[in-house]
């Protein structure tokens, strides 16, 4: 039996591209973005009452991962991509139906959106439905995971000459944190954890409407070398 589902919304993410967004949801509190919701959904109707809670459950569709042929086995990143587990045992974005859950800040509610952060959403993210957090439901204190126990031990990001001027300089253009949500993102190392890049290679990534590049000038440290206006 097939089913189908319908948006109720899409997100307008301050991440442009897959490479460098966290893999969890909450470990960049300062990256935003906003869901448009889309009709009938856009009604106040439909969120009366969402004023009262401060986080939100969003599911959603990976539509850039979305296959025909499921996968049972995935190699997830945190175990540095070379181990493969069950589909199930991992939040993986290879999923049979191409559902993904996060919990996110609500910051604000505005007619026909809503203003979140700490999201780890592409933009353009279809959201399928929402639901409110419920902190006694849905924190379960003695629940353990023994692959994932705790978050990634961030790494340090030291700033460039003169990067760290233009990330100041863009974020009152732009009116967010970029500064932070660089800083924030960077530091769970979104390189494949296999990689050993020689100091010289360079990344990049796209936030916002700004390209930010940096390197490893040690292979635990990162160094932001400009923070640019994507042309």
């Amino acid at each position: 039996m097939n089913y189908s589902v319908t948006p109720i919304g899409f997100v307008r993410s301050c991440f442009k591209e897959k490479f460098a967004i966290p893999r969890q949801p909450q470990l960049a509190p300062a990256a935003r973005g906003v869901l448009e919701l889309t009709p009938p959904f856009d009604s106040a109707d439909a969120v009366a009452g969402l004023e009262q809670v401060s986080h939100v459950w969003l599911l959603f569709l990976f539509h850039q991962a979305l296959e025909d042929k499921p996968r049972l086995k995935v190699r997830p990143p945190r175990l540095g991509g070379n181990t493969s587990m069950g589909v199930f045992a991992t939040r993986a974005t290879h999923r049979p139906n191409g559902i993904g859950q996060s919990v996110v800040r609500l910051e604000k509610i505005e007619p026909g959106r809503l203003i979140l952060s700490g999201i780890d959403l592409l933009d353009g993210t279809p959201v399928i439905d929402i639901k409110p957090y419920v902190p006694y439901a849905d924190a379960v204190s003695s629940a353990t995971n023994q692959m994932a126990s705790a978050p990634p031990a961030p790494i340090p990001v030291a700033w460039g000459d003169g990067a760290l001027q233009q990330a100041h300089e863009h974020a009152l253009r732009l009116g967010e944190p970029l500064t932070e949500l660089i800083e924030q993102c960077l530091a769970q190392d979104p390189r494949p954890a296999y990689q050993v890049p020689p100091p010289e290679r360079v990344y990049g990534v796209k936030f916002w409407d700004v390209q930010v590049r940096w390197h490893y000038p040690q292979r635990d440290r990162i160094r932001v070398l400009e923070v640019v206006a994507d042309l």
